[in-house]
């Protein structure tokens, strides 16, 4: 898939911007704070209908502006030319795709699917599992419809439990919750370990290329409760189970989203033993992952967006990761500098106060 021409307005700090792309690689320079990584947020708002920033949508819209709009035309693998039109306002966001309204959202994520490499993913390593749980749920979502209903129906029926333990209600208006959050729970997990196995060889063959082969990187499923065999049923007695507790604390204290994804390297923990730069290998391994998981799993190569991941590798690693992400792919990066020439043909633009400005002679 290739991102042809693409259309802003009134987003975060882009008042207007227009583009069309002919080749594969482009490269948005400019000092922090101009509107690179708000441009990429905007692409990457495509693919699943949510910003990799942040969970409220409303943040997009400028400020003083009472709606914000994006349109892109790809040129796909499935579906041929297509162009996107995206309307947000603070209520909402409307989704037209090839002139038709999109009503159905599930039936429209990762249709157009993007890859996301920021330099806050150090944090899927060092930080909470929430993080961890996130991108996992984000990219099955994208490419498993069934996945994506059963992470919604869980966390519905989650917070419909919580809201009852809340008010300490009876057991039979809690079992009521329990039953639906049960099946959920048990199609989440399954879905996740199955999710996992996928993963994790192409994490491992992504860093053993980028580290050259210095130690085997590795990741584990930590569930953080085993009800046994069983499915839903098994859930279900779980639930049961920790009503006590839970009505006590008022919330529900085990379940899928506490789980947690244990990444390793050479056996030990990557957030714990991992250096600087095997902890940097180690998060791009898992967005390369990921992007291997989007081409088997759907058939379609998505669009790659470098947030300022560049200048963050020494140099040998910078050549291996440019090299892995082979020649097929459409590439949009950005940084304060620009890239080194062995990397490739870029067209170059030059971002300030929101402002873009195709440079002449591209590298």
């Amino acid at each position: 898939m290739r991102l042809r021409r693409l259309t802003l307005q009134n987003l975060r700090n882009i008042p207007f911007a227009e583009f069309s792309f002919a080749g594969g690689q482009q490269f948005f320079v400019g000092a922090n704070g101009q509107g690179k990584t708000n441009l990429l947020e905007a692409v990457g708002f495509v693919t699943a209908l949510r910003s990799f920033r942040t969970s409220d949508t409303a943040l997009l819209i400028a400020q003083g502006k009472r709606e914000g709009a994006l349109a892109a035309e790809f040129e796909h693998e499935k579906f041929g030319p297509s162009r996107v039109v995206i309307t947000l306002r603070p209520g909402g966001k409307e989704v037209v795709c090839d002139g038709e309204r999109v009503g159905r959202i599930g039936d429209f994520l990762g249709r157009f699917p993007t890859v996301v490499f920021s330099s806050q993913d150090q944090q899927l390593v060092r930080g909470a599992p929430a993080l961890r749980r996130r991108w996992l749920d984000l990219a099955l979502a994208g490419v498993d419809a069934g996945y994506l209903r059963a992470l919604a129906g869980y966390h519905r029926a989650l917070e419909g439990r919580n809201q009852l333990l809340k008010r300490q209600a009876p057991a039979g208006e809690l079992a009521a919750f329990e039953s639906p959050l049960a099946g959920a729970a048990a199609a989440l997990v399954a879905g996740r370990r199955s999710g996992l196995e996928a993963l994790a060889p192409a994490v491992a063959a992504a860093y053993a290329s980028l580290s050259a082969d210095a130690e085997p990187a590795s990741l584990d499923y930590e569930a953080d409760a085993e009800p046994g065999e069983g499915g839903a049923d098994a859930w279900r007695a779980h639930f049961e189970r920790s009503r006590a507790r839970d009505l006590a604390f008022r919330a529900s204290l085990s379940g899928p989203h506490r789980d947690d994804i244990q990444l390793k390297i050479g056996r030990r923990a990557a957030r714990d033993y991992g250096s600087e730069g095997q902890q940097r290998s180690l998060v791009l391994a898992l967005r390369l992952a990921q992007v291997a998981l989007v081409r088997a799993r759907t058939g379609v190569e998505p669009v790659l967006l470098a947030d300022d991941v560049l200048g963050e590798l020494d140099p040998a690693r910078r050549r291996r990761f440019w090299a892995s992400l082979g020649q097929e792919r459409q590439i949009l990066a950005t940084g304060t500098g620009l890239p080194e020439a062995e990397l490739g043909a870029w067209e170059i633009f030059e971002v300030a106060a929101g402002g873009f400005r195709a440079r002449e002679g591209q590298s």
